[in-house]
């Protein structure tokens, strides 16, 4: 392959939301250095250059494998700055300093530490088998149906955003369209998007769905995405309450006629996999004396659960999962 494929990593060092986030650390690493890292996993890129207006960030680029040729002026490290201005004084500068012009540039956003390189490719592909594709963009499904959003005026009339259908917003979601929006992951570009057409996207844009989205923009982001990828590692111990979270809960007590909570075993299921050893415990027959053991032991079999010991009681355990904590509810979505 001779295609020159350039990875620009854009990373300035300002950010209001939180502070230096595209080199603080996530899961011991500077959230900065997945970008790199993304990038030479992929076959098909063959240069990394991160642009930056920062010292300290451009060190840590270099230490983690990406080339800083260049410090990004104010100007274009402002919170207004525009992309379309950031890359083309990069690539001005790569072809006025060194003479290199890429064929196709590959954003890569710093905040995003998680992303896989296969679909990376994927996208590259895209554009190496269709020289008039001027721009690739991951996408993800909408959860919520613009066809059902308003624009609401200021005499109080409410006005549909989407008007391609007759009253879409009468309609049941399932027979409306599926929608997407770009999330920002992995965005591929032509240098002639930039120079002949002054824009990101040119006109022929093709669209990557993604089901999975780690952008970090809030402490609340850092906190979910950085557990994700801890727990994704293996190795943790996860200790379940078995009544009103694997199954769910009974308050008549007859445990046998108990019913599986589907979506919290998917998770368990997928948590052992990982690697990680979960450990399920009850109280069943604390106040009855009853020996729910041999019941319990065929329901989980029965509804398929995945787990390494069973105990009537509440052993030790890096995180503790009862029906007093049931905010798994992101896992579910990072694991579906």
């Amino acid at each position: 392959m001779n295609e020159k494929i350039l990875a620009l990593i854009p990373a300035r060092s300002g950010s209001k939301s939180v502070k230096n986030k595209n080199i603080r650390l996530i899961n011991g690493k500077p959230m900065l250095a997945y970008s790199i890292e993304h990038a030479k996993k992929s076959k098909y890129i063959n240069r990394i250059i991160v642009t930056t207006d920062s010292e300290e960030y451009a060190a840590i680029a270099r230490e983690y494998g990406a080339e800083t040729p260049f410090l990004r002026p104010a100007e274009f490290a402002t919170d207004t700055a525009l992309d379309l201005d950031v890359f083309r004084h990069a690539l001005t500068w790569l072809k006025e300093n060194e003479g290199y012009e890429p064929d196709i540039i590959v954003q890569l956003r710093p905040t995003d530490p998680y992303r896989d390189p296969a679909e990376i490719d994927k996208m590259i592909e895209i554009m190496l088998e269709d020289d008039t594709v001027d721009a690739v963009r991951s996408i993800k499904e909408n959860e919520v149906v613009p066809h059902k959003m308003w624009y609401l005026k200021d005499d109080g009339e409410i006005e549909p955003i989407l008007k391609d259908i007759p009253e879409a917003y009468n309609m049941p979601r399932q027979e409306l369209p599926k929608t997407y929006y770009q999330n920002g992951n992995t965005d591929l570009l032509r240098p002639r998007n930039i120079f002949e057409y002054n824009s990101m996207t040119g006109h022929k844009i093709k669209g990557y769905v993604m089901k999975d989205m780690y952008d970090v923009d809030t402490e609340k982001d850092f906190e979910r995405v950085s557990t994700y990828m801890n727990i994704k590692e293996g190795g943790k111990q996860f200790v379940f309450d078995i009544d009103g979270v694997i199954a769910l809960k009974r308050e008549d007590l007859d445990y046998g006629q108990a019913l599986p909570n589907e979506r919290m075993i998917a998770i368990v299921n997928k948590l052992y996999d990982m690697g990680n050893r979960i450990v399920l415990f009850t109280a069943r027959g604390y106040v009855t004396g009853i020996d729910w053991r041999p019941v319990t032991e065929k329901q989980m079999k029965d509804w398929g659960v995945k787990y390494h010991e069973l105990k009537m009681g509440k052993p030790n355990a890096d995180y503790y999962i009862d029906d007093k904590f049931l905010d798994m509810n992101f896992l579910y979505d990072e694991f579906s």
